[in-house]
């Protein structure tokens, strides 16, 4: 990993922030291919049982480790949710080993042959069992959660329910990557190719360019079963969306998830 995609000094430049007295965010700076400036967020969220998931782990700094000492130290379950999102598993798993990993097909071979540390995967999605799979009861009675094997990237979206929040990797980006780059020294959108990028994945005004950015190439996989796994999504009850690129949405979550896949949930309609 270069410090043109992952910060070398992760401490220094990440934002730890307290959501709510459940939920823990930390972002920083990360950029795809060096050049776009998407930036990058782990969330960690208290069950009601006491145990802890992290979503996209980041770099497992002291502060985070803090964080997740703070919340009761109980981590139970580390979730890559899609193709992407599992560079640190290795250093959270040795941290942390009794907690299960979860993940979607083909990650663990992904891992395997990239030669990352070997990590045991507990529960890996599929197409073909994705309809039936369940974590365990503490997991199940707080989240309810999607494979979109759709995607191009394999994604896993979860619904927090206790607190209605939408916890995602790329299902849907909300640049600019502000927060992430706050504590950097250097702009989020300043650079022309990550100026293009971001106008493409907001999610401000119509969201049009987003739209056709995930109509023609995120859902381009299998937009049928794009659409069917987006329609079940659009059923939950949440008003917060974590994206892991670009800022979290507070309120009105649901809204703008309507607004932004209002193509592929009326698709879905038609089905």
């Amino acid at each position: 990993m270069t410090s043109k995609i992952v910060p070398s000094n992760p401490s220094e430049v990440m934002v730890i922030r307290r959501l709510s007295p459940n939920i823990t965010t930390f972002s920083l700076p990360f950029s795809r291919f060096g050049k776009l400036r998407i930036g990058g967020r782990g969330t960690l969220v208290r069950l009601r049982s006491g145990a802890l998931a992290i979503f996209s782990p980041i770099a497992l700094t002291p502060e985070v480790k803090d964080a997740v000492t703070a919340l009761g130290g109980n981590l139970r379950y580390m979730i890559a949710p899609d193709m992407q999102h599992h560079l640190f598993l290795g250093p959270w798993h040795q941290a942390y080993p009794e907690a299960k990993v979860i993940g979607p097909q083909g990650l663990p071979e992904k891992r395997a042959h990239q030669k990352n540390e070997n990590v045991p995967f507990s529960y890996v999605f599929t197409p073909q069992n994705c309809k039936d799979m369940t974590i365990d009861p503490e997991f199940d009675a707080d989240f309810e959660y999607e494979f979109v094997h759709g995607h191009v990237s394999s994604e896993l979206v979860f619904n927090y329910k206790p607190e209605g929040t939408l916890i995602e990797a790329d299902l849907m980006f909300n640049l600019p990557a502000t927060e992430q780059y706050s504590r950097a020294g250097n702009d989020s959108g300043s650079a022309i190719l990550t100026k293009l990028f971001t106008a493409i994945n907001s999610t401000s005004g119509t969201a049009f360019w987003q739209k056709r950015f995930i109509w023609y190439a995120a859902s381009s996989k299998d937009r049928p079963a794009f659409n069917e796994s987006i329609a079940r999504i659009g059923k939950w009850d949440f008003n917060r969306i974590i994206p892991s690129h670009g800022e979290v949405v507070d309120t009105d979550g649901k809204s703008i998830f309507k607004k932004v896949f209002e193509w592929h949930l009326q698709a879905a309609q038609k089905l």
